[in-house]
């Protein structure tokens, strides 16, 4: 958009050159290797037995397809909007490049407030902060093409932040079980963001607006995010459990109910539609929900029978949720969630968190054998599968607690006239941020728009 003068002249190298030297600083004070990384378990010259005992190697795959999620899957997903593709990645790149950085700092923090020290870093840090990038990329799907990067890095400050505080209650202190996240990090993120956007509600944006859509090209960009996410999924509710037998069932439960999950989503898509036709936003988007509602019981004894009904679930209701309840909140409820996270991780992460809680409420020695305090480390005479179950449920009313409080704060924070938000005419658009080869006269005219819209405020 040549010639465009836009408020992120100064705003955006400010916000980011401060933030990084922010993190820098701190990183330098706070932080250090720890003791994989570090050379304190021991160094060998030659590759030993010893060796593979390091996190690295069991921890680096799973990482490395989590990372994969974050920054091709996630980015390639929202690319679906026919004018906002270099924001949807590129913003997406910036924002989890810079959360992943905060995240290691705030997790570390409250991880050793009961120890003291400094905080220590491997590649199990590493994926916690990716996990916890992936909740803020969720919300960013439900502000999308309506926020300044600005904003958008300053919800990451606070989202991170109250991310880390509900992960440390429910992980640490009411010891509920969430390996690949249902609670944490989808349902948390889902409303957390849809909060926000209804704060920043605009009345004069609606569906009908040309570029609140897709084109055929831009649904297939969509459809590699979704491949993506939806072939790395029992990498992600997987990475962090116990190596063995549990990670390798967390993965086999995850993967059946994917695939459960797909039909489900094809099914209830030609049904829903009375020519009997698919549509490519439920393709895109539902068939991924049953990773997410695996999310809480995939490392648990829930069977490939149990998963494979679990994703035909969730595929079927998030469809109708992109069917019926996407208008309904944002026709009655004012809430325009862009990308229909509340379908997708909202939703879907509520399941996952029921069925979560069901499942620790039927484990017993006799389904887990020796490995039940492997899952359940608190379950013991004194702390029956009733208490553990308690804990679940606890934990996913407390979850949404902190993420539509919390949501609502920052909402209000982010509609103050610091940030350079877009205006109405500017959403969804790239043009106002990027330089865009071969541009429309439609961006041009845009062009001139913000430029008068500059000058009205400097006289």
């Amino acid at each position: 958009m040549a010639g465009a003068s836009t408020s992120m002249r100064l705003r955006l190298p400010i916000a980011c050159i401060a933030l990084e030297v922010i993190l820098i600083i701190l990183f330098g004070v706070a932080v250090e290797y720890d003791h994989d990384v570090s050379g304190e378990a021991g160094h060998k010259t030659n590759t030993t037995h010893h060796d593979y005992e390091n996190e690295f190697y069991y921890r680096y795959p799973s990482f490395q397809d989590v990372h994969v999620m974050i920054f091709i899957g996630f980015g390639f997903l929202m690319t679906f909007l026919q004018r906002y593709g270099f924001s949807s990645v590129g913003f997406n790149f910036l924002i989890a490049a810079f959360s992943l950085q905060l995240a290691t700092l705030v997790q570390g923090f409250l991880h050793t407030i009961m120890t003291g020290g400094k905080i220590h870093v491997g590649v199990e840090s590493m994926i916690n902060a990716d996990f916890c990038t992936g909740s803020v990329l969720i919300s960013f799907g439900a502000v999308l093409g309506k926020t300044s990067p600005v904003q958008m890095l300053t919800m990451a400050v606070f989202e991170v932040i109250l991310f880390s505080v509900n992960e440390f209650i429910l992980l640490s202190l009411l010891n509920a079980k969430d390996a690949g996240g249902s609670m944490t990090i989808h349902t948390f993120g889902a409303y957390f963001g849809l909060m926000v956007t209804r704060v920043l509600y605009r009345p004069n944006l609606d569906k009908s607006n040309k570029k609140n859509s897709s084109v055929y090209h831009s649904d297939i960009f969509a459809m590699i995010g979704t491949l993506y996410l939806w072939m790395f999924w029992p990498s992600f509710n997987s990475a962090i459990t116990l190596h063995g037998d549990i990670q390798h069932r967390t993965a086999l439960n995850t993967y059946y109910s994917l695939a459960a999950c797909t039909l489900s989503t094809y099914a209830f898509s030609a049904l829903l539609n009375h020519e009997g036709k698919l549509d490519m936003v439920h393709i895109q988007n539902a068939a991924l929900a049953g990773g997410v509602a695996l999310g809480t019981a995939a490392e648990m004894m829930i069977t490939p029978f149990g998963s494979m009904i679990v994703g035909f679930l969730a595929g079927a209701i998030s469809v109708l949720g992109y069917r019926f309840i996407t208008p309904f909140l944002e026709s009655k409820l004012k809430i325009q969630d862009t990308c229909g996270v509340h379908n997708l991780h909202g939703m879907p992460g509520i399941l996952g968190a029921i069925v979560g809680a069901i499942t620790s409420l039927a484990a017993t020695k006799e389904h887990y054998g020796n490995g039940l305090t492997a899952v359940f480390p608190k379950i013991t005479s004194d702390f029956p599968a009733s208490a553990q179950a308690g804990m679940q449920a606890i934990s996913l009313v407390v979850t949404l607690g902190i993420a539509l409080i919390g949501g609502i704060i920052v909402g209000f924070i982010l509609k103050l006239p610091i940030y350079g938000a877009p205006s109405d005419s500017q959403c969804f658009e790239d043009g106002v941020y990027w330089e865009v080869p071969g541009e429309p006269e439609d961006c041009q005219e845009l062009a001139a728009v913000k430029s008068g819209e500059e000058s009205e405020k400097l006289n």
